[in-house]
């Protein structure tokens, strides 16, 4: 009888902890999710109200310009529905090249000046795809929280370096698809032995991310 007793309750242990695993791993999923979709739509979020703000004003001075960045508007709008709609399914990839391109594009149509790779070439395999997300958080953050003139983007094979002429003051896009993208970021990081660390200067701000260690 104590046997069964004590076999009966290994069983219901097991039961608990493979539940728990369970139940574990769909928060780790849910997590993953919530994170990814705030980090795709917060920047497509503010590069369609940048475009939208650009586009009213083209407009209002008869410029025709405005019918190209309306038309602009539309295709990032259609490219971030399809985003989302990869990043739940779990299939959406991030290149660290398209990323910059479209990081440069974004901050010229704002006015700002940038000086950025053209190449990856050097960067290890393994840090690609945080620096990637490292730009879009990164240049998504100039946008914006402060009228930045130039933004100069550093790339090393284990680190990338963002920088800025900004004042700090956050601009009428800050809350544009705000949410927690640094602390996402951090996480990325993390789980590849890198480090992101961010410091206000007397010319401006910069976002670091650095390989620390290979991850175990």
């Amino acid at each position: 009888m104590v046997m069964a007793i004590m076999a009966g309750d290994r069983a219901r242990a097991a039961r608990a902890a493979e539940e728990e695993n369970r139940r574990l791993e769909h928060e780790a999923e849910r997590l993953r999710v919530s994170r990814d979709v705030h980090d795709v739509l917060g920047h497509s979020l503010t590069v369609i109200a940048l475009k939208a703000q650009l586009a009213a004003k083209l407009q209002a001075a008869g410029a025709p310009e405005a019918a190209k960045h309306i038309g602009e508007i539309e295709q990032l709008a259609r490219g971030a529905l399809a985003d989302v709609r990869t990043t739940v399914q779990g299939t959406r990839s991030i290149s660290l090249a398209e990323e910059l391109v479209t990081a440069s594009r974004a901050l010229r149509a704002a006015g700002i000046e940038v000086d950025a790779p053209t190449s990856v070439d050097n960067v290890e395999a393994q840090l690609r795809e945080l620096f990637a997300w490292s730009v879009r958080e990164g240049s998504t953050n100039v946008l914006r929280h402060s009228p930045a003139r130039r933004c100069t983007i550093t790339i090393d094979p284990d680190r990338l370096t963002i920088r800025n002429d900004s004042s700090g003051k956050r601009t009428d896009l800050a809350e544009v698809g705000a949410g927690s993208g640094l602390r996402g970021l951090s996480e990325r990081a993390k789980a590849v032995g890198a480090v992101v660390t961010t410091e206000k200067t007397d010319d401006g701000f910069v976002l670091s991310v650095e390989r620390q260690e290979a991850p175990a």
